[in-house]
């Protein structure tokens, strides 16, 4: 005989019901279970089987419909600005362009320093590829050319290896960006996600800032990982010099306070509701703030200069002039020449070193740095979008095109720069056409101005350089990803000591490692919600009766 539904509450089983959205129910209470992160549909769907021959057909197609009729403008956006192009476009530009070399042009030699190679070669990687950028880049507010992330890279990946590896390096990381464009690999730049890209960029700027500090203090260190570095400077720490530090000291302060006047604005929050001596003031000191790395290059040019000619030495010889600081020395004058990059190259000893053994001593860094420089750019590119859509895959053949460019003449890889995109959109660049103006500057300097680099300390270049990367440490994301998402924490914070204390590449697969665990952590334990429902005893004795 079946039980009554006034049968005793243990001889009955609790009343447990399923909601459409696979919820337990269950005495009106929610139990969660598991990470809500996803949420897993099962879908059946028939995929079909792909093999080489399929993939060898997409790209054909990919590659094919490329360069239709209707594509055209898409793959060289300045079709699609020129012709609305103005005067006041054009003056707009130029302007920003002047602005943009006077800061690319320090910056340049500063970074190739840091790459390892003697200062000509930032020049020889400012001027080609912004100029191929105008015509290519979907960005208006990208200057391409060496940035300080993308120069440690390259000095980590050398190795002292020389300018022939590193102008093989700048071909092989366009190739490569250029490759991923057109196949559509940009994807893979989504498993770097935010955290593990602040902890990669917070980790540089302080190796940034480490490595730097023998030219402040005038000795000799190298090492590519937080520990080699210090520990190769406090061993020629006996042999600092008393000019660089107080050279290097007084342009690093003098950097900062520059920075902050072109932040100070005198009136009215709006600049429309200011007087004209207002806005006076203020666009002056923004452009004495602009102009900051250039104002302090040539006060100290001057300085090394007075120095040298009062010693009187012949700076046409390779010896260092007896002054208190070190300068740059001889930079080779004119245009580099136009030439393919070194595919194998011939030893003292007459060994020839092929192709693949050359790309073998620069180790993994040729797959991890054209990847490093696309994640550069495009955050520049979404950062200045205001919310409108990037075109990646553009992006992607953009730079990669622009890095091949830029072997030609001897350079080392590059990519858009945040400082650099800062002044130029501060500037009122209007089109990508500012880059023109600044690769014509950079050409100009490398034409005319050459024989005074002679006298720029190399003391002050690395003054630019903390003074630009210091505030590249994020500290300030910590914070909202405490609020929103802790465990966000362990891949950034994995990723930032990894990078300090093991060779770069190794530190970016860490922490790409260590999101790629988060991801499927959370994948594997979906978020269940359990409520209980039970009914009230008087509905039961009403039922009953």
């Amino acid at each position: 005989m079946p039980p009554s539904p006034c049968s005793s509450k243990s001889n009955r089983l609790p009343d447990i019901t399923e909601n459409s959205a696979d919820t337990l129910v269950y005495d009106r209470e929610i139990l969660n279970i598991g990470s809500s992160d996803f949420i897993l549909i099962d879908e059946v769907s028939v995929k079909e089987e792909k093999n080489v021959k399929t993939y060898c057909t997409q790209i054909a197609y990919k590659t094919k419909s490329a360069f239709k009729r209707k594509n055209i403008p898409k793959r060289l956006p300045f079709l699609q600005w020129w012709p609305t192009y103005t005067k006041e476009n054009c003056i707009g530009d130029l302007l920003a362009g002047i602005t943009v070399g006077l800061t690319l042009i320090p910056q340049s030699m500063s970074f190739a320093a840091l790459a390892g190679l003697t200062p000509q070669y930032g020049l020889y990687g400012s001027f080609i590829g912004s100029i191929m950028y105008v015509f290519l880049g979907t960005c208006k507010e990208v200057p391409m050319g060496p940035t300080a992330i993308v120069s440690l890279m390259t000095y980590n990946t050398l190795n002292g290896l020389g300018p022939v590896y590193g102008t093989l390096l700048c071909f092989l990381t366009g190739v490569i960006q250029l490759i991923m464009g057109v196949v559509g690999l940009g994807f893979l730049i989504d498993f770097i996600s935010g955290p593990v890209n602040a902890g990669f960029t917070s980790a540089v700027a302080i190796l940034i800032v480490v490595s730097q500090v023998k030219d402040i203090i005038g000795i000799r260190a190298v090492g590519s990982t937080l520990l080699d570095i210090v520990v190769s400077l406090f061993k020629d720490i006996e042999n600092f010099r008393v000019g660089d530090i107080i050279l290097g000291s007084t342009c690093i302060v003098v950097i900062l306070l520059l920075r902050m006047l072109a932040l100070i604005h005198i009136g009215s929050e709006e600049d429309s509701q200011r007087t004209k001596f207002q806005q006076i003031i203020n666009r002056t000191m923004w452009l004495i703030g602009t102009f900051r790395n250039s104002i302090v290059i040539i006060v100290t040019t001057f300085i090394g200069f007075v120095y040298v000619s009062s010693s009187g030495h012949d700076v046409t010889s390779n010896e260092l002039p007896p002054i208190p600081f070190k300068v740059i020395g001889k930079i080779p004058a004119g245009l580099p020449d136009f030439d393919f990059p070194k595919f194998s190259i011939t030893r003292d000893n007459g060994t020839t070193v092929g192709f693949f053994e050359m790309v073998s001593d620069m180790g993994s860094g040729v797959i991890v740095l054209p990847i490093i420089a696309l994640i550069e750019n495009l955050s520049i590119c979404k950062t200045f979008s205001l919310g409108k859509p990037i075109d990646a895959t553009q992006e992607l053949l953009a730079i990669g095109l622009c890095n091949i460019g830029n072997s030609f003449f001897h350079a080392f890889p590059g990519t858009g720069s945040f400082s650099r995109s800062a002044v130029n959109a501060g500037s009122g660049v209007r089109t990508p056409m500012g880059g023109l103006y600044s690769g014509i500057l950079v050409i100009v300097a490398l034409l005319f101005c050459t024989p005074y680099f002679y006298y720029i300390p190399k003391s002050a270049l690395a003054a630019i350089i903390i003074a630009a990367v210091i505030f590249m440490v994020e500290i300030r994301v910590v914070k909202p990803i405490y609020r929103s998402k802790k465990s966000d924490l362990i891949p950034g914070l994995g990723t930032f000591i990894a990078c300090l204390l093991l060779h770069m590449e190794l530190g970016i697969l860490i922490g790409v490692g260590l999101n790629l665990i988060s991801i499927l952590y959370h994948a594997a334990r979906p978020k269940l919600s359990i409520r209980v429902n039970t009914v009230r005893e008087v509905a039961k004795l009403s039922f009953c009766n």
